[in-house]
């Protein structure tokens, strides 16, 4: 892959330094051959997670514990490393973001003691973390949740279903979403939930395109004490929106990496396959759709570290510039893998070959942490709310 990109001005030497320390661990861990079947993929995934957090490149997604000020994620790190790893490995990519996005309530408003608890085994990568908002009927409109939690003496008591869970089935613990008052988004607070806490089941396992641990979850009766509650009452609306922030921009990156690895894939099919005498390279068609391939990806890689540099350095909420990011780098990114497929021809589409992986890879990125229908909204929101500024 390409790390020319590493020289733009975004970057410093400590992010060029672990990109580096990302590229040995794919080099010798990355397996992209993943079976389909579920216990495989479960295990693969965990294998991930342990290797990751030996290696030290889960501390990059999970802030440290102590030293007075709370620690904040580094953005550009995060989209260094989801970029490199979809590159080579869309399941080491999908248990990478995880453990940030699981935990990310949590070192957002976590107390001290739940920081301390969770944090650091998810960082060794000896605790797998989830983050549990959507519903069967509410998975855009968050605000429409059900699942209810409700006070019960010294405690919580949860009761209803979360479906699409990445690591829904293998969490150690779920960062709970739910309505504790009926004031809309106001009445929405978070939660930490052990997997193993009474009343918590995996009621159903989900088979996706590209094989992912995802489940549907159930809360019947789940009794949690005062102190899983996150942050304040009435404040998991804001919560889910900030961890959201933090990581959509990382979903670009991603994106960005299955884009890259198609377009090297383009490029050396094109140069190997004969046809009508000369080289595939040589037809004109073909040298115009890498040109488009290309100019895509450096596009979204553009916006992708817009964002992430301006929170990281400028301090800003970038809702806006993670949607823009978002929406541009997954939707080029189907483009341009689908072209990469249609380079291969008949190859393209066989199992085992490179873009007939990233085809499956790429679709759902389209759709989790907001379809690309939501961040138009978003980002046209923004707009008209600046224009009235």
């Amino acid at each position: 892959m390409r790390g020319d990109h590493l020289d733009w001005p975004f970057f410093d030497d400590s992010h060029r330094a672990y990109a580096a320390m990302v590229d040995g661990w794919c080099v010798s861990q990355a397996d992209p051959a993943h079976p389909a079947a579920r216990d495989a993929v479960d295990r693969a995934c965990k294998d991930a997670v342990r290797t990751m957090g030996d290696a030290g490149l889960l501390r990059q997604c999970v802030p440290q514990v102590g030293g007075g000020a709370r620690a904040s994620v580094d953005s550009r790190s995060v989209c260094i490393a989801r970029e490199r790893l979809a590159y080579h490995d869309g399941l080491a990519d999908f248990a990478f973001a995880m453990q940030g996005l699981g935990s990310g309530a949590i070192a957002l408003a976590g107390s001290d003691a739940q920081r301390a608890r969770w944090l650091p085994s998810v960082a060794e990568g000896r605790a797998i973390a989830a983050f549990a908002l959507s519903e069967p009927g509410a998975g855009s409109d968050v605000a429409a949740l059900t699942t209810r939690a409700l006070r019960d003496g010294n405690g919580w008591v949860l009761d209803g279903e979360k479906t699409w869970i990445s690591n829904g089935g293998i969490a150690d613990f779920y960062c709970v979403f739910a309505r504790t008052s009926d004031a809309g988004s106001r009445g929405i607070s978070a939660f930490v939930v052990p997997a193993d806490a009474r009343g918590l089941a995996i009621a159903e396992r989900l088979d996706v395109i590209a094989p992912h641990p995802l489940a549907r979850i159930a809360f019947d009766g789940c009794r949690i004490p005062a102190n899983a509650l996150l942050g304040a009452e009435g404040e998991g609306f804001k919560l889910a929106m900030r961890t959201l922030d933090i990581f959509r921009a990382s979903v670009a990156a991603a994106a960005v990496g299955f884009a890259r690895r198609a377009l090297d894939a383009a490029v050396a099919q094109a140069r190997s396959r004969t046809m009508f005498g000369g080289k595939l390279a040589d037809l004109q068609l073909t040298q115009v759709a890498l040109g488009d391939m290309a100019t895509a990806i450096d596009r979204s890689a553009l916006l992708t570290y817009r964002a992430a540099w301006l929170r990281d350095v400028k301090g800003v909420r970038t809702t806006r510039e993670a949607a823009m990011a978002k929406l541009e780098a997954t939707e080029s990114a189907q483009r341009v893998i689908d072209a990469a497929l249609q380079l291969h021809g008949g190859a393209g589409v066989q199992q085992g070959n490179v873009c007939e992986r990233l085809y499956r890879d790429i679709r759902a990125l389209r759709i989790y942490e907001g379809a690309s229908e939501v961040q138009r909204l978003v980002i046209g929101r923004n707009v008209l709310a600046e224009s009235n500024g």
